[in-house]
């Protein structure tokens, strides 16, 4: 079953020249002549790579099928992480440069999912919103309005700003798609 380039939607997966591909970004351009284009941002689901493309918006693609698995992060070491299929207890391995920016919001005995293509580890797949521990940041300032907020690090090690009234030890909800503070867990 193809897929139109005009009908692109953010997260769509496709194969393009025998890669995974991921929509991260599109945009319908319509020039004062010709037909209408599609501007993309894409992320290669094979090297990490994001690419800028433009497609004509007829140009047809076939769906990448990406098969998940259910896994537990079991740990991390030499900037390798570890994981154990939950159903076979294999275990896999994936470099921290694949894994970039969700390193910080991995932590020991999480559940995720392992996207494979043809049999090929791509990534992991982590919630929306995780629990983190604060380990460092200073303490409130009293009088400070309710809606300042501060620097403050995880114990993973991400750099976040947080309300006034966070202290160190406390549990904290944060959005694994950018970072930011959710609230208290």
């Amino acid at each position: 079953m193809a897929i139109l380039a005009g009908d692109f939607r953010t997260g769509l997966t496709l194969t393009i020249d025998g890669d995974p591909w991921q929509v991260l970004e599109f945009m319908h351009v319509k020039p004062g002549k010709g037909a209408a284009i599609l501007k993309t941002k894409m992320k290669n689901l094979k090297t990490g790579a994001t690419q800028e493309r433009n497609f004509n918006a007829s140009t047809k693609f076939e769906p990448a099928n990406i098969v998940k698995k259910q896994a537990t992060f079991s740990y991390e070491a030499d900037k390798v992480y570890y994981f154990m299929d939950t159903e076979t207890y294999d275990m896999y391995e994936l470099n921290e440069d694949l894994i970039g920016f969700q390193k910080y919001f991995i932590v020991d005995g999480m559940e995720v999912n392992l996207l494979f293509f043809e049999n090929d580890l791509l990534n992991v797949q982590i919630p929306e919103k995780v629990e983190l521990v604060i380990a460092e940041t200073a303490p409130a300032i009293k009088g400070a309005p309710s809606n300042q907020t501060k620097d403050a690090v995880t114990n993973t090690g991400l750099k976040i700003l947080v309300p006034q009234f966070i202290a160190e030890g406390e549990h904290v909800v944060v959005y694994t798609a950018d970072g930011k503070y959710a609230g208290r867990a």
